[in-house]
């Protein structure tokens, strides 16, 4: 069967404007976006976020620019507005051990309220207990406490002075003692010199009533004391009866201003009932008139402090469940930390600086993340493992180093967190972690698989110009016609190489987008043309395309050596595909061959100095086999063949270039010349079928730009597999000169269609009559002729094996 030659029509798709049913993408802004051909997708991303089981986290696969965040986004946006608002989460001053804050769930919205009220209550409660104490009828009431225990303090002076004078003494009070004098028979003072002067008995006598003196102000202040303790004590406790009522009435107002559920909340009447007790067992330092007064202010402050609370987790202004998008996902800012602060040389902390990370501002909702992110803390990745694991956070001190001095670590108590996790990450990485982590794998049974091309119909037109006409809505573009969309389609066609799929990667549609719409301002047109795509595309390939002109001119000028005319013994042009990835262009390699009678069979001297890859080195390996194939029926044999991608310098891969060598095997074996018009490109299988090969639009046009810059003779074409018909989206002036009959594309379905088009020759069938072979005058018929007569003279030199010395190969090395 001979190759085809293709006509214009199947060299690209084209878009009638007229079906699209619009005018210009204004009318289009209605209507919503769609998961365009992400139909898998969607379903996935509405099983995983309807299930409320635990561990049924997302794991979504795509590319980047593949509109899977956004369209994540949407859905979870979506999801969450069904959802109740989830409840606020303060932290506690903890009275019985403050290094353990007590954690407080409060509907959403309470949270701030009780802050507000407890920051007020701050402000307020110091200058009504000042004044409630500084009141009338406390004073009355202290008044009367103390004038008891004057009372009582003045009688039993009045008894240690009349133990005194019975004694001789005249006492009286200085301070906090009491200075007593010896009184002599006539009342006067008895003098140190006039007592020594007394008999000894009458000394001992004095000395026994200094005694009963001494003991006798021992049990007055004795009973002083208790007179003070008890009126301290009864003063306290007027206190306590008089600020009582006063935060009874201040917590019930507080109470009173939140939710029922709220109001019945254990821990937080706990809390109130704490408070409380704190503030009473602290009532002097509402006492204001202490010498100390800045101490005392600040020790008050001090004590209100620990009435506030931390709101950590504030949903007063959440509708529905959170949403959360963490782009910065450090252990922090996941999970949430500590602060600290210098005071006088030392870090200080309390229960106020605790901070929430995105796994609890997240809780009863979503959280986005993305792996490539965790996967560069390995210590991260550990940690967010452990929470799947157990469902509970906990907020941690920073590294030891840090908190070394720090007087108090805090041990915030840990709360359950309910979060679902929507991970995004690119195929291998899935497939990756499912084998490196199995155990993190089974948390995310959801998998969510974002397609980089889909089926196009109608339907995905219609969607994409939906698209196109919200991109220009957002970004305040001017708006594309129906005749520019028709050609941005067409774009998404060639961009995955296939006429009947379009591209899912949108990111690409959306600067094509930006740059059209850009060049449209500059010429101050109303509506985006086809003419400002096309401007757009070739502004774009004039920033990458400096390595393909430079290759172009290279060979132009004769330093890389390709034929476009006439014909050659044991070389052709091969197509490749060159990718920087930024941009990628084709481009032909010179592929040559030399063959001899020997038995090393084909050496790949690429592969012999490991510039090939393991894909390219197959194709080698499945073109001997094939080859040995085709000539079974003289097996085995005496064939020794070098190949080599001429002026080539770096790696080569892949197996496109496996037909090619193929035709310059058999040119070389058989002396015959090949067409160095055709260039050739296509993979082959051991039975010689051609498979479909990548990069075909790329190729094609990186050797018709060539052979258009050096002169189109209508000679010159490429022979590709004819599985890559549906491939191909190729620029207008190739269809053009096809039209003209300037330039031909070839296709073929087995190898040996392509030797009668690249030497003038039928290639031959194998004759299985009487006379087995391949018939005279046809290609194959030439080299079984050469490969005979290759044997021949193996075994008229009588040797095993030819003297050809060849490089070792990998295996030898």
């Amino acid at each position: 069967m001979p190759t085809l030659s293709l006509d214009s029509s199947q060299l690209r798709t084209t878009i009638d404007p007229d079906s699209l049913g619009f005018t210009d993408t204004s009318e289009l802004l209605q209507q919503p976006l769609s998961w365009i051909g992400q139909e898998r997708a969607e379903v996935a991303v509405r099983f995983g976020l309807g299930m409320t089981q635990p561990d049924y986290h997302l794991f979504v696969l795509g590319e980047v620019g593949s509109g899977r965040s956004s369209l994540l986004q949407q859905a979870l946006i979506a999801a969450a507005a069904d959802r109740s608002t989830p409840h606020d989460l303060c932290y506690l001053y903890n009275f019985i051990a403050p290094e353990k804050p007590l954690a407080l769930h409060l509907p959403a919205g309470q949270g701030r309220l009780l802050r507000q009220s407890l920051l007020q209550l701050a402000k307020s409660l110091p200058v009504e207990i000042a004044q409630c104490l500084n009141g009338q009828d406390f004073k009355i009431k202290s008044d009367r406490i103390e004038k008891k225990c004057r009372t009582e303090a003045t009688k039993m002076y009045a008894k240690l002075d009349k133990i005194a004078v019975s004694l001789h003494f005249t006492i009286h009070r200085e301070n906090e003692q009491i200075i007593f004098t010896m009184l002599d028979a006539a009342g006067e003072i008895l003098t140190e010199e006039n007592l020594l002067k007394l008999p000894r008995n009458r000394r001992i006598e004095i000395e026994r009533a200094e005694q009963q003196l001494h003991e006798a102000i021992i049990h007055y202040f004795e009973a002083f004391n208790e007179i003070d303790k008890e009126k301290s004590t009864a003063l306290a406790a007027l206190q306590r009866r008089t600020v009582q009522p006063l935060l009874s009435l201040a917590v019930k107002k507080i109470q009173d201003g939140l939710q029922k559920q709220s109001r019945n909340n254990s821990r937080l009447k706990t809390y109130f009932e704490q408070i409380t007790a704190d503030i009473l067992d602290n009532l002097h330092l509402f006492e204001a008139g202490t010498n100390d007064e800045e101490k005392r202010q600040s020790a008050l402050s001090q004590i209100f402090s620990r009435y506030q609370i931390n709101l950590v987790v504030d949903n007063a202004d959440v509708r529905g469940a959170p949403v959360i998008v963490e782009d910065n996902p450090s252990s922090y800012a996941l999970f949430g930390s500590i602060d600290y602060q210098f005071e006088s040389g030392k870090l200080k902390t309390d229960f106020m600086h605790i901070r929430a990370g995105s796994l609890l501002k997240a809780h009863g909702g979503f959280l986005m993340l993305y792996l490539s992110d965790l996967l560069t803390d390995s210590e991260l990745w550990l940690k967010l493992r452990r929470f799947l694991r157990s469902k509970r956070l906990q907020i941690e001190e920073p590294g030891s180093t840090l908190t070394s001095n720090a007087p108090v670590a805090l041990e915030p108590e840990a709360v359950e967190v309910n979060v679902k996790i929507i991970l995004i990450g690119a195929r291998e990485e899935y497939y990756d972690l499912q084998e490196i982590d199995p155990e993190f794998m089974r948390r995310f049974r959801v998998k969510v698989d974002f397609a980089e091309s889909f089926l196009a119909s109608a339907k995905t037109y219609h969607a994409s110009a939906i698209f196109v006409a919200h991109a220009c809505d957002i970004a305040k573009l001017p708006h594309f016609s129906a005749a520019a969309v028709a050609r941005l389609l067409e774009e998404s066609h060639r961009e995955v190489e296939d006429q009947k799929r379009q591209s899912a990667i949108f990111a690409r549609t959306e600067m094509l987008v930006l740059e059209s719409a850009a060049l449209c301002t500059a010429r101050r047109g109303r509506t985006v043309a086809v003419a400002d795509i096309d401007a757009a595309l070739r502004a774009r390939t004039h920033r990458h395309n400096y390595p393909d002109l430079s290759v172009q001119e290279f060979i132009i000028d004769g330093e890389i050596s390709i034929a476009v005319q006439g014909e050659k013994v044991g070389q052709i042009n091969a197509l490749t595909q060159i990718d920087l990835g930024d941009y990628r262009f084709g481009t032909p390699v010179r592929v040559s061959a030399r063959t001899f009678a020997g038995e090393d069979g084909v050496l790949n001297i690429a592969r012999e100095v490991d510039m090939t890859g393991p894909i390219h080195d197959k194709g080698v390996l499945i073109l001997q086999n094939y080859l040995a194939a085709l000539f079974a029926h003289i097996a085995p044999l005496a064939l020794s063949a070098s190949i080599v991608f001429e002026q080539e310098y770096t790696s080569i891969e892949g197996d496109s270039a496996s037909c090619a060598e193929f035709y310059v095997l058999l040119s070389s074996l058989t002396e015959l010349p090949l067409n160095q018009s055709i260039a050739v490109t296509g993979a082959l299988n051991q039975h010689g079928e051609v498979l479909p090969i990548g990069g075909i639009n790329d190729k094609i046009e990186g050797y018709f730009t060539l052979c258009e810059k050096i002169g189109l003779t209508g000679e010159q074409g490429v022979l590709i597999p004819h599985a890559n018909r549906q491939h191909l989206m190729l620029d207008n002036k190739i269809i053009a000169a096809v039209e003209k009959g300037l330039f031909a594309i070839y296709t073929m379905q087995h190898v040996t269609q392509g030797l009668e088009l690249l030497t003038g020759l039928p290639a031959g069938v194998l004759d299985s009559g009487r006379t087995v072979g391949y018939p005279s005058e046809t290609v194959l018929g030439d080299a079984q002729r050469m490969l005979v007569a290759f044997r021949r003279a193996c075994q008229l030199m009588h040797h095993p094996r030819t003297e050809h010395r060849r490089l070792p190969s990998r295996s030898e090395k």
